[in-house]
């Protein structure tokens, strides 16, 4: 149950980001909907599809569906009020992104894959959502543009879970300190500034 919740509520914040980018792009209610579902939920599609297990779990659960609904509704309304807390939002989706990670490859890993493309799959299971909000509004992604790291510290802890799972390291074990290290590394590099590197430019 703890689990189920904690899944819910990493759902909730990336819906809610993809929700606030809708409303920055002006979109009406169905577009600030279907971006805060495709926030949430995109990465797992993403992962479910390309290991062979359809439909995707979250399409199955309306609690997986309802939660990006809600969140999305929840921004429509009262987004000034949800951007003045973005520092907690922020937080909370570092939070998210190691519960994504983790579970991804985890779930990947349990499917048969190994630690390299269970890694991979973990990583995506992240950021998936976020590529496709970013696609749909018509923008470059985020995460491949800013120099945010975010996928980075979501590819390492994935590759801790998955090569423990390797191992065979009971779930616990492998999950909390790789779950740790893409936490507290996105956190760290918020408030310290750290950036993923960028190519220099070139003087001619």
């Amino acid at each position: 149950m703890l689990l189920l919740v904690l899944d819910l509520l990493g759902i909730a914040v990336f819906a809610v980001s993809g929700a606030l980018v809708a409303v920055r792009q002006r979109l009406d209610i169905i577009g600030v909907l279907v971006l805060a579902t495709v926030t949430g939920l995109g990465g797992g599609w993403i992962r479910d599809v390309l290991i062979g297990d359809t439909p995707p779990a979250s399409l199955e659960d309306w609690r997986y569906l309802l939660v990006p609904v809600a969140a999305g509704l929840l921004a429509f309304w009262f987004h000034p009020a949800i951007e003045r807390m973005d520092r907690l939002v922020i937080v909370f989706d570092a939070f998210g992104l190691g519960l994504f990670g983790v579970a991804g490859a985890l779930k990947a890993a349990e499917h048969g894959l190994g630690p390299i493309p269970a890694a991979i799959l973990g990583m995506v299971t992240c950021i998936g959502g976020g590529l496709l909000r970013d696609v749909l509004a018509g923008q470059v992604p985020v995460v491949l543009s800013s120099g945010e790291l975010y996928a980075i510290p979501a590819l390492a802890g994935s590759a801790v879970a998955a090569i423990g799972f390797e191992l065979g390291a009971p779930t616990a074990a492998v999950a909390l300190p790789a779950a740790a290290l893409i936490t507290g590394w996105r956190l760290l590099a918020i408030s310290r500034g750290w950036r993923a590197p960028v190519p220099g430019v070139r003087r001619t």
